[in-house]
């Protein structure tokens, strides 16, 4: 079992950053993949960026290229979502997962973390 647990997340203005730290616990974490997906209100929940255990291989959706970083510390059992210059519609709810590997494909994570918000106004 992997447990993971979510935070960070605030109200930002437009232009501004946020640090997503996701802390995961449990035995097996050791080899998990870890993705960031993301859900705004009305909307499916949608891939935002992964990394593979060894932080070798990322991804990234097309519209957080750029802005968006993601990376791990496995000493620490911690992965980061780094967001600068957010944009409005980057308002969502956003969840860490874990996966045996780096996919944007959210069906393959088997664990999921409960959720941080994240607010940018205009």
């Amino acid at each position: 079992q992997v447990q993971l647990v979510e935070s960070g997340g605030g109200l930002v203005q437009a232009g501004g950053s946020l640090r997503l730290s996701c802390a995961a616990s449990g035995r097996t974490f050791s080899g998990y993949a870890m993705g960031w997906f993301r859900q705004a209100p009305g909307k499916e929940r949608e891939f935002v960026a992964t990394i593979s255990w060894t932080g070798v291989i990322t991804y990234y959706a097309d519209s957080v290229k750029g802005r968006f970083t993601v990376s791990r510390d496995n000493a620490k059992n911690t992965v980061v979502l780094q967001m600068n210059s957010l944009k409005p519609e980057d308002t969502a709810v956003y969840y860490c997962a874990a996966s045996l590997t780096p996919t944007k494909d959210q069906n393959v994570y088997n664990y999921w973390g409960q959720g941080t918000q994240v607010t940018v106004s205009s």
